[in-house]
Protein backbone atom coordinates (compact mmCIF):
# COMPACT_ATOMS: atom_id res chain seq x y z
CA UNK A 1 0.00 0.00 0.00
CA UNK A 2 1.36 3.42 -0.91
CA UNK A 3 2.05 5.61 2.08
CA UNK A 4 0.08 8.85 1.98
CA UNK A 5 1.33 12.12 3.42
CA UNK A 6 -1.48 13.58 5.52
CA UNK A 7 -1.84 17.34 5.80
CA UNK A 8 -3.39 18.13 9.22
CA UNK A 9 -5.04 21.32 7.99
CA UNK A 10 -6.70 19.48 5.12
CA UNK A 11 -7.83 16.87 7.63
CA UNK A 12 -9.32 19.55 9.88
CA UNK A 13 -11.13 21.13 6.94
CA UNK A 14 -12.41 17.77 5.72
CA UNK A 15 -13.86 17.04 9.15
CA UNK A 16 -15.45 20.49 9.26
CA UNK A 17 -16.88 20.21 5.73
CA UNK A 18 -18.75 17.03 6.59
CA UNK A 19 -20.48 18.67 9.56
CA UNK A 20 -21.09 21.91 7.66
CA UNK A 21 -23.01 19.84 5.12
CA UNK A 22 -25.05 18.16 7.85
CA UNK A 23 -25.87 21.54 9.39
CA UNK A 24 -26.54 23.08 5.97
CA UNK A 25 -24.39 26.08 6.85
CA UNK A 26 -24.58 29.05 4.54
CA UNK A 27 -21.70 29.68 2.15
CA UNK A 28 -20.59 32.65 4.23
CA UNK A 29 -20.62 30.64 7.44
CA UNK A 30 -18.55 27.88 5.87
CA UNK A 31 -16.03 30.35 4.46
CA UNK A 32 -15.68 32.03 7.86
CA UNK A 33 -15.32 28.88 9.94
CA UNK A 34 -13.18 26.64 7.71
CA UNK A 35 -10.14 28.95 7.72
CA UNK A 36 -8.26 31.17 10.21
CA UNK A 37 -9.31 34.77 10.72
CA UNK A 38 -5.73 35.99 11.17
CA UNK A 39 -2.27 34.59 10.48
CA UNK A 40 1.13 35.94 11.47
CA UNK A 41 4.25 34.42 9.91
CA UNK A 42 7.50 35.94 11.09
CA UNK A 43 11.18 35.36 11.83
CA UNK A 44 13.05 35.59 15.12
CA UNK A 45 16.77 36.43 15.06
CA UNK A 46 18.51 34.91 18.09
CA UNK A 47 22.07 35.56 19.27
CA UNK A 48 23.49 32.11 19.97
CA UNK A 49 25.93 31.28 22.76
CA UNK A 50 28.81 31.04 20.28
CA UNK A 51 28.23 34.62 19.09
CA UNK A 52 26.52 33.73 15.81
CA UNK A 53 22.97 34.70 14.91
CA UNK A 54 20.40 32.08 13.97
CA UNK A 55 17.03 32.99 12.45
CA UNK A 56 13.99 30.92 13.39
CA UNK A 57 10.69 30.81 11.47
CA UNK A 58 7.62 31.21 13.65
CA UNK A 59 3.82 31.44 13.53
CA UNK A 60 0.83 32.65 15.49
CA UNK A 61 -2.55 31.87 13.96
CA UNK A 62 -5.99 32.85 15.24
CA UNK A 63 -8.79 30.69 13.87
CA UNK A 64 -11.86 32.27 15.44
CA UNK A 65 -12.62 34.48 18.44
CA UNK A 66 -16.41 34.81 18.21
CA UNK A 67 -16.83 33.24 21.68
CA UNK A 68 -13.92 35.00 23.37
CA UNK A 69 -10.17 35.72 23.22
CA UNK A 70 -8.13 33.24 21.21
CA UNK A 71 -6.50 30.49 23.27
CA UNK A 72 -3.83 28.03 22.25
CA UNK A 73 -0.37 26.70 22.88
CA UNK A 74 3.01 27.51 21.39
CA UNK A 75 5.00 24.48 20.30
CA UNK A 76 8.69 24.17 19.53
CA UNK A 77 9.24 21.50 16.89
CA UNK A 78 11.82 21.06 14.12
CA UNK A 79 9.13 20.00 11.65
CA UNK A 80 6.55 22.67 12.49
CA UNK A 81 4.57 23.96 9.51
CA UNK A 82 1.99 26.67 8.92
CA UNK A 83 -0.61 24.04 8.04
CA UNK A 84 -0.05 22.19 11.30
CA UNK A 85 -0.57 25.43 13.24
CA UNK A 86 -3.66 26.25 11.16
CA UNK A 87 -5.16 22.85 11.96
CA UNK A 88 -4.37 23.12 15.66
CA UNK A 89 -5.89 26.60 15.87
CA UNK A 90 -9.06 25.29 14.24
CA UNK A 91 -9.26 22.33 16.60
CA UNK A 92 -8.75 24.72 19.53
CA UNK A 93 -11.85 26.64 18.48
CA UNK A 94 -13.93 23.48 18.58
CA UNK A 95 -12.25 22.29 21.78
CA UNK A 96 -13.10 25.49 23.68
CA UNK A 97 -16.64 25.36 22.34
CA UNK A 98 -17.35 21.69 23.11
CA UNK A 99 -16.25 22.08 26.74
CA UNK A 100 -18.19 25.38 26.79
CA UNK A 101 -15.59 27.88 27.95
CA UNK A 102 -15.68 31.50 26.65
CA UNK A 103 -12.55 31.35 24.50
CA UNK A 104 -11.72 30.98 20.82
CA UNK A 105 -9.04 29.06 18.98
CA UNK A 106 -5.45 30.04 18.34
CA UNK A 107 -2.09 28.33 18.06
CA UNK A 108 1.58 29.16 17.70
CA UNK A 109 4.79 27.46 16.75
CA UNK A 110 8.51 27.93 16.24
CA UNK A 111 10.53 25.78 13.86
CA UNK A 112 13.30 24.63 16.21
CA UNK A 113 14.55 21.68 18.24
CA UNK A 114 14.96 22.77 21.87
CA UNK A 115 17.10 19.67 22.49
CA UNK A 116 19.81 21.48 20.53
CA UNK A 117 19.44 24.86 22.27
CA UNK A 118 20.90 25.93 25.60
CA UNK A 119 18.55 27.39 28.21
CA UNK A 120 19.85 30.89 27.52
CA UNK A 121 19.22 30.42 23.78
CA UNK A 122 15.70 29.17 24.53
CA UNK A 123 15.08 32.21 26.71
CA UNK A 124 16.20 34.60 23.97
CA UNK A 125 13.98 32.72 21.50
CA UNK A 126 10.95 33.04 23.81
CA UNK A 127 11.52 36.74 24.36
CA UNK A 128 12.01 37.27 20.63
CA UNK A 129 8.70 35.53 19.94
CA UNK A 130 6.88 37.97 22.21
CA UNK A 131 8.68 41.03 20.83
CA UNK A 132 7.38 40.18 17.39
CA UNK A 133 3.81 39.65 18.61
CA UNK A 134 3.20 41.77 21.70
CA UNK A 135 0.54 43.96 20.09
CA UNK A 136 -1.42 40.84 19.12
CA UNK A 137 -1.33 39.19 22.56
CA UNK A 138 -3.09 39.92 25.83
CA UNK A 139 -5.63 38.53 28.33
CA UNK A 140 -8.51 39.94 26.30
CA UNK A 141 -7.01 39.28 22.85
CA UNK A 142 -4.97 36.09 22.52
CA UNK A 143 -3.71 33.92 25.37
CA UNK A 144 -0.87 31.46 24.64
CA UNK A 145 0.11 28.36 26.65
CA UNK A 146 2.67 25.53 26.57
CA UNK A 147 2.49 22.82 23.93
CA UNK A 148 4.88 20.27 22.46
CA UNK A 149 8.40 20.80 23.87
CA UNK A 150 7.51 24.00 25.72
CA UNK A 151 6.87 24.32 29.44
CA UNK A 152 6.12 26.68 32.32
CA UNK A 153 9.58 28.25 32.23
CA UNK A 154 9.13 29.20 28.57
CA UNK A 155 5.77 30.77 29.42
CA UNK A 156 7.26 32.76 32.28
CA UNK A 157 9.99 34.18 30.06
CA UNK A 158 7.32 35.19 27.55
CA UNK A 159 5.18 36.79 30.26
CA UNK A 160 8.15 38.72 31.64
CA UNK A 161 9.01 40.07 28.19
CA UNK A 162 5.37 41.06 27.57
CA UNK A 163 5.02 42.81 30.93
CA UNK A 164 8.34 44.62 30.41
CA UNK A 165 7.16 45.93 27.04
CA UNK A 166 3.65 46.84 28.27
CA UNK A 167 4.81 48.38 31.56
CA UNK A 168 2.51 46.51 33.91
CA UNK A 169 1.49 43.16 35.34
CA UNK A 170 -0.74 40.99 33.13
CA UNK A 171 -0.57 37.43 34.54
CA UNK A 172 -3.70 36.43 32.59
CA UNK A 173 -1.86 37.07 29.32
CA UNK A 174 -0.43 33.53 29.25
CA UNK A 175 -1.20 30.24 30.99
CA UNK A 176 0.74 27.14 31.94
CA UNK A 177 2.98 29.21 34.22
CA UNK A 178 4.77 27.72 37.25
CA UNK A 179 2.70 27.50 40.41
CA UNK A 180 3.57 30.46 42.63
CA UNK A 181 4.13 32.66 39.58
CA UNK A 182 0.54 32.82 38.43
CA UNK A 183 0.15 29.17 37.47
CA UNK A 184 -2.76 27.04 38.59
CA UNK A 185 -2.36 24.01 40.78
CA UNK A 186 -3.47 21.00 38.75
CA UNK A 187 -2.59 22.42 35.32
CA UNK A 188 0.25 19.97 34.68
CA UNK A 189 -1.99 16.92 34.99
CA UNK A 190 -5.19 18.56 33.69
CA UNK A 191 -5.10 17.29 30.09
CA UNK A 192 -4.30 13.73 31.12
CA UNK A 193 -6.91 13.75 33.87
CA UNK A 194 -9.48 15.18 31.46
CA UNK A 195 -8.80 12.31 29.05
CA UNK A 196 -9.62 9.79 31.77
CA UNK A 197 -12.67 11.68 33.05
CA UNK A 198 -14.14 11.42 29.54
CA UNK A 199 -13.04 7.78 29.18
CA UNK A 200 -14.57 6.97 32.56
CA UNK A 201 -17.85 8.49 31.39
CA UNK A 202 -17.92 6.32 28.27
CA UNK A 203 -17.06 3.15 30.21
CA UNK A 204 -19.92 3.95 32.57
CA UNK A 205 -22.35 4.30 29.66
CA UNK A 206 -21.05 0.98 28.23
CA UNK A 207 -21.48 -0.69 31.65
CA UNK A 208 -17.77 -1.60 31.75
CA UNK A 209 -15.77 -1.54 34.98
CA UNK A 210 -12.43 0.27 34.34
CA UNK A 211 -10.71 -2.34 36.50
CA UNK A 212 -11.55 -5.02 33.92
CA UNK A 213 -9.92 -3.13 31.03
CA UNK A 214 -6.45 -2.79 29.54
CA UNK A 215 -4.88 -0.04 27.46
CA UNK A 216 -1.98 0.76 25.14
CA UNK A 217 -0.71 4.34 25.05
CA UNK A 218 1.33 6.19 22.45
CA UNK A 219 3.48 8.87 24.06
CA UNK A 220 4.67 9.48 27.61
CA UNK A 221 4.75 13.25 27.98
CA UNK A 222 2.62 15.02 30.57
CA UNK A 223 -0.68 14.09 28.91
CA UNK A 224 0.06 10.38 28.60
CA UNK A 225 1.78 10.11 31.98
CA UNK A 226 -1.07 11.59 33.98
CA UNK A 227 -3.73 9.83 31.93
CA UNK A 228 -1.93 6.54 32.60
CA UNK A 229 -1.63 7.30 36.32
CA UNK A 230 -5.31 8.16 36.77
CA UNK A 231 -6.42 5.23 34.58
CA UNK A 232 -4.25 2.85 36.64
CA UNK A 233 -5.70 4.29 39.87
CA UNK A 234 -9.13 3.18 38.61
CA UNK A 235 -7.78 -0.35 38.30
CA UNK A 236 -7.04 -0.28 34.58
CA UNK A 237 -4.01 -2.17 33.26
CA UNK A 238 -1.55 -0.26 31.03
CA UNK A 239 0.05 -3.00 28.96
CA UNK A 240 2.12 -0.87 26.58
CA UNK A 241 3.58 2.62 26.34
CA UNK A 242 5.37 3.95 23.26
CA UNK A 243 7.64 6.99 23.27
CA UNK A 244 10.36 8.74 21.29
CA UNK A 245 14.00 8.09 22.11
CA UNK A 246 16.07 11.20 21.44
CA UNK A 247 19.42 9.40 21.52
CA UNK A 248 18.41 6.85 18.87
CA UNK A 249 16.07 9.19 16.95
CA UNK A 250 13.37 6.52 16.90
CA UNK A 251 10.50 5.34 19.07
CA UNK A 252 10.22 2.27 21.26
CA UNK A 253 7.26 0.52 22.89
CA UNK A 254 7.57 -0.83 26.43
CA UNK A 255 5.32 -3.84 27.08
CA UNK A 256 4.25 -5.99 30.01
CA UNK A 257 1.35 -8.43 29.79
CA UNK A 258 0.64 -8.07 33.51
CA UNK A 259 0.69 -4.28 33.27
CA UNK A 260 3.41 -1.65 33.45
CA UNK A 261 4.14 0.15 36.71
CA UNK A 262 3.30 3.68 35.55
CA UNK A 263 4.79 5.33 38.63
CA UNK A 264 8.15 3.63 38.02
CA UNK A 265 8.07 4.54 34.31
CA UNK A 266 7.54 8.18 35.29
CA UNK A 267 10.64 8.00 37.49
CA UNK A 268 12.86 6.85 34.60
CA UNK A 269 11.71 9.26 31.89
CA UNK A 270 13.34 12.56 30.96
CA UNK A 271 11.70 15.97 30.68
CA UNK A 272 10.70 15.29 27.06
CA UNK A 273 8.91 12.01 27.83
CA UNK A 274 11.64 9.58 26.73
CA UNK A 275 11.87 6.42 28.87
CA UNK A 276 15.30 5.03 29.77
CA UNK A 277 15.57 1.72 27.89
CA UNK A 278 18.21 0.20 30.16
CA UNK A 279 16.23 0.91 33.33
CA UNK A 280 12.99 -0.28 31.70
CA UNK A 281 14.64 -3.55 30.71
CA UNK A 282 15.88 -3.94 34.30
CA UNK A 283 12.23 -3.74 35.40
CA UNK A 284 11.55 -6.75 33.21
CA UNK A 285 9.68 -4.90 30.48
CA UNK A 286 9.83 -6.06 26.88
CA UNK A 287 11.14 -3.41 24.46
CA UNK A 288 9.45 -3.42 21.04
CA UNK A 289 9.53 -1.20 17.96
CA UNK A 290 7.63 2.02 18.65
CA UNK A 291 4.80 1.36 16.21
CA UNK A 292 3.86 -1.86 18.04
CA UNK A 293 1.74 0.15 20.50
CA UNK A 294 -1.14 0.08 18.05
CA UNK A 295 -1.26 -3.71 17.57
CA UNK A 296 -1.56 -4.80 21.20
CA UNK A 297 -4.45 -6.97 22.40
CA UNK A 298 -6.05 -4.39 24.66
CA UNK A 299 -9.49 -2.87 25.16
CA UNK A 300 -8.45 0.77 24.78
CA UNK A 301 -6.01 2.60 22.52
CA UNK A 302 -4.88 6.04 23.68
CA UNK A 303 -2.86 7.94 21.04
CA UNK A 304 -1.26 10.73 23.07
CA UNK A 305 1.59 11.87 20.83
CA UNK A 306 1.36 13.64 17.46
CA UNK A 307 -1.17 13.87 14.63
CA UNK A 308 -1.72 11.29 11.84
CA UNK A 309 -0.97 8.12 13.80
CA UNK A 310 -4.08 6.09 12.95
CA UNK A 311 -4.13 5.99 9.16
CA UNK A 312 -5.27 3.66 6.38
CA UNK A 313 -1.82 2.06 6.61
CA UNK A 314 -1.85 1.55 10.39
CA UNK A 315 -5.55 0.84 11.00
CA UNK A 316 -5.36 -2.85 9.91
CA UNK A 317 -2.85 -3.40 12.73
CA UNK A 318 -5.45 -2.58 15.40
CA UNK A 319 -6.40 -5.69 17.35
CA UNK A 320 -9.96 -7.03 17.17
CA UNK A 321 -10.03 -6.75 20.97
CA UNK A 322 -10.03 -2.93 20.88
CA UNK A 323 -13.37 -1.45 21.96
CA UNK A 324 -12.43 2.21 22.44
CA UNK A 325 -10.06 4.70 20.84
CA UNK A 326 -9.52 7.68 23.14
CA UNK A 327 -7.76 10.48 21.27
CA UNK A 328 -5.52 12.26 23.77
CA UNK A 329 -3.40 13.84 21.00
CA UNK A 330 -4.54 16.46 18.50
CA UNK A 331 -5.60 14.94 15.18
CA UNK A 332 -4.17 11.44 15.70
CA UNK A 333 -6.72 9.86 13.35
CA UNK A 334 -6.98 10.73 9.66
CA UNK A 335 -10.51 11.37 8.32
CA UNK A 336 -10.39 8.36 5.99
CA UNK A 337 -10.21 6.07 9.04
CA UNK A 338 -13.40 7.33 10.69
CA UNK A 339 -15.57 5.15 8.50
CA UNK A 340 -13.44 2.10 9.30
CA UNK A 341 -13.59 2.80 13.04
CA UNK A 342 -17.36 3.20 12.86
CA UNK A 343 -17.83 0.02 10.82
CA UNK A 344 -15.62 -1.97 13.21
CA UNK A 345 -17.91 -0.89 16.06
CA UNK A 346 -15.12 0.83 17.97
CA UNK A 347 -16.28 3.68 20.18
CA UNK A 348 -14.26 6.83 19.53
CA UNK A 349 -13.69 9.70 21.94
CA UNK A 350 -12.63 12.55 19.63
CA UNK A 351 -9.52 14.58 20.34
CA UNK A 352 -11.04 17.99 20.90
CA UNK A 353 -13.38 16.52 23.53
CA UNK A 354 -10.99 14.00 25.14
CA UNK A 355 -8.03 16.36 25.53
CA UNK A 356 -10.08 19.44 26.43
CA UNK A 357 -8.98 19.25 30.07
CA UNK A 358 -5.82 21.21 29.37
CA UNK A 359 -7.50 24.26 27.93
CA UNK A 360 -10.22 24.03 30.57
CA UNK A 361 -7.65 24.26 33.36
CA UNK A 362 -5.84 27.00 31.41
CA UNK A 363 -9.13 28.88 31.49
CA UNK A 364 -9.26 28.28 35.25
CA UNK A 365 -5.72 29.69 35.51
CA UNK A 366 -6.69 32.78 33.54
CA UNK A 367 -9.75 33.33 35.75
CA UNK A 368 -7.65 32.96 38.91
CA UNK A 369 -4.98 35.35 37.59
CA UNK A 370 -7.55 37.96 36.62
CA UNK A 371 -9.16 37.93 40.07
CA UNK A 372 -5.80 37.45 41.90
CA UNK A 373 -7.18 34.57 43.97
CA UNK A 374 -6.11 30.95 43.58
CA UNK A 375 -7.96 27.71 44.31
CA UNK A 376 -6.67 24.58 46.00
CA UNK A 377 -5.96 21.35 44.10
CA UNK A 378 -9.17 19.61 45.18
CA UNK A 379 -11.27 22.53 43.96
CA UNK A 380 -9.44 22.65 40.61
CA UNK A 381 -9.85 18.90 40.05
CA UNK A 382 -13.50 19.00 41.10
CA UNK A 383 -14.26 21.82 38.66
CA UNK A 384 -12.29 20.07 35.91
CA UNK A 385 -14.12 16.77 36.38
CA UNK A 386 -17.47 18.56 36.34
CA UNK A 387 -16.69 20.39 33.08
CA UNK A 388 -15.28 17.34 31.32
CA UNK A 389 -18.01 14.98 32.47
CA UNK A 390 -20.70 17.48 31.48
CA UNK A 391 -19.10 17.96 28.03
CA UNK A 392 -18.86 14.20 27.47
CA UNK A 393 -22.45 13.63 28.48
CA UNK A 394 -23.74 16.27 26.07
CA UNK A 395 -21.80 14.70 23.19
CA UNK A 396 -22.79 11.15 24.11
CA UNK A 397 -26.47 12.03 24.51
CA UNK A 398 -26.59 13.76 21.11
CA UNK A 399 -24.80 10.86 19.44
CA UNK A 400 -27.25 8.40 20.95
CA UNK A 401 -30.34 10.52 20.22
CA UNK A 402 -29.44 11.23 16.58
CA UNK A 403 -27.57 7.97 15.85
CA UNK A 404 -24.36 9.90 15.20
CA UNK A 405 -20.69 8.97 15.25
CA UNK A 406 -19.16 10.51 18.38
CA UNK A 407 -16.79 12.77 16.45
CA UNK A 408 -19.71 14.15 14.45
CA UNK A 409 -21.76 14.75 17.59
CA UNK A 410 -18.89 16.67 19.20
CA UNK A 411 -18.37 18.74 16.05
CA UNK A 412 -22.08 19.52 15.81
CA UNK A 413 -22.18 20.85 19.37
CA UNK A 414 -18.97 22.87 18.92
CA UNK A 415 -19.80 24.31 15.50
CA UNK A 416 -23.33 25.13 16.64
CA UNK A 417 -21.93 27.17 19.50
CA UNK A 418 -19.33 29.02 17.45
CA UNK A 419 -21.69 29.69 14.56
CA UNK A 420 -24.37 30.91 16.96
CA UNK A 421 -21.88 33.36 18.52
CA UNK A 422 -20.85 34.58 15.06
CA UNK A 423 -24.53 34.99 14.15
CA UNK A 424 -25.28 36.98 17.30
CA UNK A 425 -22.36 39.27 16.50
CA UNK A 426 -23.84 39.85 13.05
CA UNK A 427 -21.01 38.13 11.18
CA UNK A 428 -23.10 35.41 9.49
CA UNK A 429 -26.58 34.07 8.90
CA UNK A 430 -27.02 30.65 10.51
CA UNK A 431 -29.76 28.06 11.11
CA UNK A 432 -28.90 24.64 12.51
CA UNK A 433 -30.61 21.63 10.95
CA UNK A 434 -29.62 19.57 14.00
CA UNK A 435 -31.40 21.98 16.31
CA UNK A 436 -34.51 21.62 14.18
CA UNK A 437 -34.34 17.84 14.31
CA UNK A 438 -33.92 17.25 10.57
CA UNK A 439 -30.59 15.42 10.76
CA UNK A 440 -30.67 11.88 12.12
CA UNK A 441 -27.40 10.18 11.19
CA UNK A 442 -24.00 10.56 9.61
CA UNK A 443 -23.66 9.31 6.04
CA UNK A 444 -20.02 8.30 5.62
Amino acid sequence: MTSKVHNPYENAQTQFDGIAELLELSTGAKQLLRQPMKEMHFTIPVKMDDGTTQVFNAYRIKHNDARGPAKGGIRFHPHETADTVRALSMWMTWKCAVVDIPLGGGKGGVVCDPHNLSLSEQERLCRGYVRQLHTQLGPNVDVPAPDVMTNGQHMLWMLDEYETMMGGRYPGMITGKPVGMGGSIGRTQATGYGVVYVLEGLLREMNIDPATTSASIQGFGNVAEYAAKLYASLGGKVKAVSCWDQADSKSYAFYCEDGLDVEKLAEIKDSYGSIDKVKAAALGYEILPGDEWISQDVDILIPAALENQITLETFPKISKSVKIICEAANGPTTPDCDKLIHERGIMLLPDFLANGGGVTCSYFEQVQCNMNYFWGEDEVNEKLKFKMTHAFQAVYDLAKEKNLYMRDAAYIIAINRVADAAKRRGWILFTSMILHGRCTQKAF
